[in-house]
């Protein structure tokens, strides 16, 4: 939890309660859709699409947590019709909450990819225990960077989470384009490999997003940019990642169930 830095505009402070509240929305309505989707897909998915739902769900809780934190600690008023003017309030805004649901969702977001593959039960079970401890571990080294205004150590601790990072990546690029290629049907593999590589992609935007304090922006606008980068990241790795899980389960429940209509 770091201080507010004082000077925001009612510009900055607008972009970011949009960005909290567009994270809420996304989150929200994607959970309610993960759900009811539960009946549409087999049993063999029913774990993975559940789980996309509990991510959401969790990022939910925790963007409301973030919303209201970030309302409490601004007083924004108009004098006499004129322009708004956003004041400190005193009250601390507390950011911690990302790093608590990146703890949570980020491993279950591998293993609910890992789950929807549907690989062999001792690789499912190796991948999930190696990819979830592997990004835990990165979230856990990038949470004391990021409440530092040491730029120094900021960048010691961003290179310290890069490595459990970078392991992360490579299995998702390179790791599972095998699985990837031995997916029942070819619009399975399309969804699958675009599932791998979205998270590569929404997960590259979070070490940029994490060093907005460190390529020389500070106060209000470098505050913007980082909760409304977080925010776009969060979505897209979350929400967006959840609908090409449920369509990737949904296609191969057709095919395992065309399957099985097929005569002897």
């Amino acid at each position: 939890m770091a201080p507010l830095p004082d000077g925001f505009s009612y510009a900055e402070w607008n972009a970011t309660y949009n960005g909290l509240s567009f994270g809420i929305a996304a989150m929200g309505s994607a959970t309610i859709f993960f759900w009811l989707q539960l009946p549409n897909v087999t049993k063999s998915y029913r774990t993975a699409l559940t789980i996309t739902g509990i991510v959401t769900l969790i990022a939910t809780y925790h963007y409301i947590r973030i919303f209201n934190s970030w309302s409490e600690a601004f007083t924004v008023a108009s004098k006499d019709g004129g322009d708004y003017e956003v004041t400190l309030t005193g009250a601390p805004f507390n950011d911690g909450y990302r790093y608590v649901d990146w703890l949570l969702t980020v491993p279950l977001l591998l293993i609910e990819l890992i789950l929807v593959m549907k690989l062999p039960q001792a690789e499912t079970v190796s991948l999930s225990w190696k990819l979830g401890l592997a990004s835990a571990l990165m979230v856990a080294l990038g949470y004391p960077g990021e409440i530092q205004e040491d730029l120094s150590v900021r960048w010691f601790w961003w290179c310290f989470s890069m490595i459990p990072f970078c392991y992360v990546v490579f299995t998702l690029a390179v790791g599972l384009a095998e699985a990837t290629s031995k997916q029942p049907s070819p619009a399975a593999a399309s969804l699958a490999s675009a599932a791998r590589y979205l998270t590569v992609f929404s997960w590259l935007t979070y070490p940029f997003v994490y060093m907005v304090k460190s390529v020389g922006l500070a106060g209000p606008a470098a505050t913007m940019y980082e909760q409304v980068g977080y925010s776009i990241a969060d979505v897209m790795a979350k929400a967006v990642f959840g609908v090409l899980i449920w369509a990737l389960a949904a296609e191969k429940s057709a095919v395992e169930e065309s399957g099985k209509l097929l005569p002897n």
